[in-house]
């Protein structure tokens, strides 16, 4: 695997017609023959293999990409291998910022493809932007022709979605506070979340996993964001999860922080790139892997919340 650069590119993958294909055409799982299952479960926690397989889809854009190729996928086909389960997982960039033209991005170099195409979604995943997304449009609405979260919940059992890095820029107040406002503060985060949840809950054959914000480095940022940013996230984790309904939360950050404001250096791809190290992608993978786990057999109430 080569080493990481920043930003990630990305190519989106198809999804195309009024309709959209199931994200799982775009990418399944493969199984290689010598993966082992990290954090496996002891004999009395196995589930009884379920009726039909759970269908995952993993929304993200860079970071998330550097913890699936890390392993994500054999993870999951190292679990059903040994437990007897079913559970499928895709992934996608979302919002995928294509406009629609999929074919014509997958044709392109990333910098023509965005010269080309003006009309597109921002390459921007904030509590803003799900909002926008999942709230502002729904039915047939849907802006720059992203699949709103009717169309992905259509064919998906899980999603787990997450936000870039930069989500932990947060602004001080300015004492407007506005659902429908893309300023990165706590009062709009908060705001944009409520009314996430609310529409989370609209859907309650479908189970929600969330990361808690990915941090920065101590180089990238300043200690009044990132203190900031701290208390978004624990506010996601004490207050605004509630137990018992289909919205869970994995900690990120406190895998990437160990409880401190900003991403260790050790587990950065560098002192001002807040990508995650190739080591320490490998390392969390797995647990993203068990917490979804822990969360579709029914431990994720009781369950760590970093999967370890």
């Amino acid at each position: 695997m080569t080493a990481l650069s920043a930003p990630l590119p990305e190519r989106a993958p198809a999804w195309t017609g009024r309709r959209f294909l199931p994200a799982a055409a775009a990418l399944f799982l493969t199984c290689s023959p010598g993966a082992e299952t990290p954090g496996a479960a002891t004999p009395k926690e196995r589930a009884v293999p379920h009726e039909a397989a759970s269908r995952i889809l993993f929304l993200h854009h860079s970071t998330g990409r550097a913890i699936w190729k890390a392993g994500l996928p054999q993870f999951f086909c190292a679990w059903n291998a040994e437990h007897g389960t079913r559970y499928t997982i895709a992934e996608m960039a979302y919002p995928m910022a294509n406009g629609g033209h999929a074919w014509l991005d997958r044709l392109l170099p990333t910098r023509l493809f965005r010269r080309v195409v003006r009309d597109r979604y921002p390459w921007n995943n904030y509590p803003y932007d799900y909002w926008n997304l999942w709230v502002a449009h729904t039915g047939g609405e849907r802006d720059g022709q992203e699949p709103n979260l009717d169309d992905l919940t259509a064919s998906h059992d899980v999603i787990v979605f997450k936000h870039c890095f930069p989500v932990s820029r947060v602004l001080p107040e300015d004492g407007a506070p506005g659902v429908a406002s893309p300023k990165q503060t706590l009062a709009n985060y908060h705001l944009q979340y409520e009314a996430l949840k609310t529409r989370l809950h609209q859907f309650p054959r479908t189970t929600f996993i969330v990361w808690t914000g990915a941090a920065l480095t101590e180089a990238s940022t300043t200690p009044e964001e990132a203190e900031r940013a701290r208390q978004f996230a624990t506010w996601v984790k004490e207050t605004w999860d509630e137990q018992g309904d289909n919205i869970f939360v994995w900690d990120f950050r406190e895998l990437e922080t160990e409880g401190g404001l900003f991403l260790k250096p050790a587990h950065a791809h560098g002192p001002t790139n807040a990508h995650p190290s190739l080591a320490f992608a490998g390392k969390v993978a797995p647990l993203l892997g068990r917490r979804i786990v822990d969360v579709i057999e029914g431990r994720g109430d009781q369950s760590s919340l970093t999967g370890g």
